[in-house]
């Protein structure tokens, strides 16, 4: 698993137009390639009746999966510019479509670039790009009575929460760096005089906002 990664922060859709023609850029998070295939075939399915429905993927670690198809447009002129917004912004992990309802103008092949890279860097910065950092669980078990005092040292310490748990007890599960384990479990004790229980949890991705 990488340590780090950049994404889109949610699916969503963003729309221009460029010389009366309309862009809708519809845009996913994904992790495999039939999650990615699946997602084009069903927006091809719903603007069954645009001019063209071009599509680009990046998946994997290493990027090993790759995929741009014109749809129709000039060679080159759509899926490649489309993959190469996601490749220049470092985006790992995500499936594009961008469907074109022809306005009457034709855009010409360097028209053509620029309005489908523009379609989708467009759409990545409205909806957003995050971080998604691994980092270790870990799971502090303490009375109601310490609940209050912890969690605010938590957020003034910069420790992001990713769940609680109310039963008999609270437990906070607390995203960690892996380097700063130690220091953090010291922390915890020192803070609550021992009073607190103290568990790894596996590991989870954390997401930070970029744009």
């Amino acid at each position: 698993m990488l340590e780090n990664y950049l994404t889109i922060r949610e699916a969503g859709q963003h729309e221009i137009i460029i010389e009366k023609s309309r862009f809708i850029c519809s845009i996913i998070r994904a992790t495999d390639e039939q999650t990615a295939q699946k997602f084009v075939t069903n927006v091809k399915k719903l603007h069954w009746n645009a001019s063209h429905n071009c599509s680009a993927y990046l998946i994997g670690e290493r990027d090993q999966y790759q995929k741009a198809n014109d749809d129709g447009e000039p060679s080159g002129t759509a899926g490649v510019p489309m993959l190469e917004v996601l490749k220049k912004k470092r985006l790992k992990n995500v499936a594009v479509v961008v469907t074109r309802y022809f306005g009457g103008v034709k855009l010409g092949s360097g028209g053509l670039v620029r309005a489908y890279g523009t379609a989708v860097s467009e759409t990545c910065n409205t909806l957003g790009i995050v971080e998604r950092s691994l980092a270790m669980i870990i799971s502090c078990t303490l009375d109601y009575s310490s609940h209050a005092k912890f969690g605010n040292a938590l957020e003034k310490e910069g420790y992001q929460i990713s769940n609680t748990t109310f039963t008999d007890k609270v437990v906070l599960d607390v995203y960690v760096d892996s380097a700063d384990v130690v220091l953090f479990q010291e922390w915890a004790i020192n803070l609550t005089n021992g009073q607190v229980q103290l568990q790894k949890n596996g590991q989870e991705y954390r997401e930070k906002d970029v744009i």
